[in-house]
């Protein structure tokens, strides 16, 4: 290898290392984005806006004017806004922003993902990865977000109203964003239903995305006492709501529903809640099954690198709270250990799957 081939190396490897270490900055510029509302800001101006109507719109200290042109370079390099260059009046350019596919994902009543980027980018959770190393060294019986706040997330949420209102509406958008994908691409394995339970259901957004979608299906949210007396909302005629504790039991139905719930928990207790699950539904050959809406490592567009990134990011996300992403094979184990008999995986767009578990 030459000199000059081995400092083209060096340099190249560099920047490899720079693109990870810097990687934060992408997700706290996004935070930022969020805090100050600039996809609203250009969405009210019909979906294209410059760079001073922006800084109106969000109230911007005219001095900080020229940070928001940095943010907003680093938010279009990045694919969250577009630019365009404009000749001004004044006779020099002036950029226009507009939204892109993910930035319209943040406006609006219907598929806005801005309460889970929110929780997501929030500095309860942020905070939990400055102790990964310390504690990946240590024989540590709680998990990195126990270890980092004295408690599990859900603990925290139950004490800590802001939290609770961060996880709560989190979880809603992302079941109004993931069940509509699922009721349109997987209606077969929804439809002909009677009853379904959605296990540890929240404010019920995947519960009323079915019963839309399939009004003969009579659906049942259960979920801890805490969460439907104080965060649920009025039962419908097609969702009702159960506080329970799916550890102990749950409810007789149909089917039941664990979404995005599984990867929460170690295997013991996944096999605990399946055996739960198993218990409340009627044999196969009735029509009873568990649908779980989750994450298989490795299914889906496995070609797609940021598919398969996306995938394992989450992976350590969970990691955090002592969840797991797995893969099929993992999924298998715990799925037979519960005694299914059988099970199908259906990968949906994006990095989620259905997968149907039969007794």
């Amino acid at each position: 290898m030459t000199p000059a081939t081995e400092v083209v190396e060096r340099s190249s490897a560099q920047l490899e290392l720079w693109h990870h270490a810097f990687g934060y900055v992408k997700s706290m510029v996004l935070k930022s984005a969020l805090d100050l509302g600039i996809a609203e800001a250009i969405d009210h101006h019909g979906g294209v806006a410059t760079l001073s109507q922006i800084a109106t719109h969000v109230a911007l200290h005219p001095s900080k004017v020229p940070c928001l042109r940095r943010l907003m370079r680093l938010l279009s390099v990045t694919g969250i806004f577009t630019v365009v260059e404009h000749p001004s009046d004044g006779g020099g350019d002036q950029h226009v922003y507009g939204l892109t596919p993910a930035s319209r994902l943040l406006v609006g009543s219907s598929n806005n993902l801005a309460p889970y980027l929110a929780l997501t980018l929030d500095s309860v959770s942020v905070s939990s990865f400055f102790g990964l190393g310390e504690w990946l060294q240590r024989e540590e019986p709680d998990s990195l977000f126990e270890a980092t706040h004295g408690r599990k997330p859900w603990d925290m949420a139950e004490r800590n109203p802001k939290f609770n209102d961060l996880f709560h509406d989190g979880m809603a958008v992302d079941s109004s964003f993931i069940m509509d994908v699922a009721v349109t691409e997987c209606a077969a394995v929804f439809r002909g239903l009677g009853s379904l339970i959605d296990v540890a259901g929240g404010l019920g957004g995947a519960a009323q995305a079915v019963a839309n979608a399939f009004p003969d299906v009579a659906c049942t949210v259960l979920d801890l006492p805490h969460v439907i007396a104080n965060s649920a909302p009025p039962a419908t005629n097609n969702v009702k709501y159960v506080a329970g504790d799916m550890f102990e039991s749950i409810p007789p139905a149909n089917a039941t529903l664990l979404k995005w719930v599984l990867h929460d928990w170690g295997d013991d207790e996944c096999v605990k809640i399946l055996k739960n699950c198993k218990k409340a539904i009627p044999p196969r050959d009735a029509g009873g099954k568990v649908i779980i809406i989750d994450m298989v490592v490795g299914a889906g567009s496995s070609s797609h690198v940021k598919h398969k990134e996306t995938q394992v990011l989450f992976d350590l996300l969970m990691m955090v709270i002592n969840g797991t992403e797995r893969d099929e094979r993992e999924w298998k184990k715990i799925i037979f250990e519960a005694g299914f008999s059988d099970y199908k995986i259906i990968p949906l767009t994006g990095v989620r799957s259905i997968i149907e578990a039969y007794p």
